[in-house]
């Protein structure tokens, strides 16, 4: 039986008959035209294949989320941290890198070091982006606060922290950002998140 023959036959239910049948059949299906029902068959039962799996793996995971969540507890299962972290996206404009690094040197890291030898803060970082994407940041600032009232408005805090880093050094971390940062960052986002510590 040549290949059409057995194409139209898996393609048409199983189609049984003699060699002057799979002639016909020859004849009025063109080769092209029985591959293109045998793909677009097979596309379609791929396809839904795909959908059922997909179904199914979501429904499985909506149950185990369901059930987990009606188990887990607050306090006994997991606690939040007291700790909060702030978190911002930087993207550069190319080849301002190190220009940037310089910058932060000169304003963000010093404030940041400041805070930290008052206790305003506990700790602070700059995190490079490896694998950078079409369109994503460059660069994340990350700095540890020790609970959230230590994020709040606070006079006490602002004046102690002004009478160590001085007027002037505000002054020209203002005139920094005015100048140079607008010029080659774009700050893409920031968050405020907190560790959560399952028992």
């Amino acid at each position: 039986m040549s290949s059409i023959a057995v194409m139209a036959e898996r393609t048409f239910g199983g189609l049984r008959g003699t060699p002057e049948d799979a002639t016909a059949c020859r004849d009025r299906y063109s080769s092209s035209s029985i591959q293109t029902t045998i793909r677009g068959k097979f596309m379609f039962q791929s396809k839904s294949l795909r959908f059922s799996s997909l179904a199914l793996l979501g429904l499985i995971t909506l149950t185990f989320a369901s059930s987990a969540s009606a188990q887990l507890k607050v306090w006994e299962d997991y606690e939040p941290s007291d700790a909060y972290w702030s978190l911002t996206t930087v993207k550069l404009k190319p080849g301002t890198f190190n220009i940037y690094l310089e910058g932060l040197k000169a304003t963000w890291v010093a404030a940041n070091e400041v805070a930290k030898e008052l206790g305003h803060i506990e700790d602070y970082a700059i995190y490079a982006n490896q694998a950078v994407a079409r369109g994503s940041f460059d660069l994340m600032l990350v700095i540890k606060y020790p609970n959230s009232d230590s994020m709040g408005p606070d006079r006490e805090r602002y004046n102690e922290f002004m009478k160590a880093w001085g007027e002037e050094n505000m002054d020209n971390s203002n005139e920094t950002v005015l100048e140079l940062y607008n010029e080659i960052r774009e700050i893409q986002g920031e968050y405020m998140i907190r560790e959560i510590m399952l028992k």
